[in-house]
């Protein structure tokens, strides 16, 4: 796991690859943005990286965690080297277990511009439409959202409601992981059943962690062909006699 260091000064920078006592660290939930906007792994470091608009939610998160007296944080669009086929199989079946581990999970929702959590913006943000959002929602124990501007929201635990009433998860299921294995695959399954990925195979892989599967990548599959390992990878692990299944 690769993560990113807040400095003294209020910057970042990479860390290398650490594998063993990994610190505290906060974790961003955010949608992406278009037009090759987000920074990557090969932006961090260089000029190009405060040009592009997805800098500003990396310096939210980096401000964010230094306030949460964090040192350390995690974005997906920049701490993997997705040229590495190896290190992006590994991240993407790692990355339940890296949410459920953080120690703060912080949405960015770029699209809501006010703290009413009863208004329009909250309940259409595309945030609650998107596949890899739906792990980052149930996994962590701390979930707190922003405005861009980073108004805070409220959390997991204080907008329960509203949250159930966008995506229909069970409140059991957002309270705890324990809640969430408790729900049977088909529950499960109906939640991304709706959600949206810019890859199709995408919209399988980002329920991995939410069945405790691991599959291998293989981009091209399709969709259909992605499903069906999924499913075999679930009836290894759950037997009919499972109450969970």
């Amino acid at each position: 796991m690769r993560l990113l260091k807040v400095n003294d000064d209020g910057s970042f920078s990479l860390t290398p690859v650490i594998r063993a006592n990994i610190p505290r660290y906060a974790i961003l939930s955010h949608t992406w943005e278009a037009d090759n906007q987000e920074i990557t792994f090969n932006d961090l470091g260089t000029d190009i990286e405060k040009n592009k608009t997805g800098y500003r939610k990396i310096q939210f998160c980096a401000y964010r965690a230094k306030q949460d007296n964090l040192q350390y944080f995690w974005v997906d669009s920049c701490c993997i080297n997705k040229s590495s086929d190896a290190e992006l199989t590994e991240a993407l079946n790692s990355m339940f277990r890296w949410y459920r581990n953080a120690a703060k999970c912080y949405v960015y929702l770029s699209d809501v511009l006010t703290d009413d959590t009863n208004s329009e913006a909250f309940y259409q943000s595309r945030w609650f439409t998107r596949g890899w959002t739906l792990q980052e929602l149930l996994a962590p124990s701390s979930v707190e959202f922003f405005t861009p501007e980073g108004v805070f929201i409220g959390d997991k635990k204080s907008l329960e409601v509203q949250i159930h009433q966008i995506t229909g998860i069970p409140l059991a299921a957002l309270r705890e992981s324990e809640g969430l294995f408790r729900c049977s695959v088909k529950e499960r399954m109906t939640w991304a059943a709706t959600r949206q990925t810019t890859v199709e195979e995408d919209q399988v892989y980002c329920q991995l962690g939410i069945f405790d599967v691991h599959l291998p990548l293989i981009y091209g599959e399709g969709k259909k062909h992605a499903l069906r390992r999924l499913q075999e990878e679930i009836d290894k692990a759950y037997t009919v006699s499972c109450p969970c299944y």
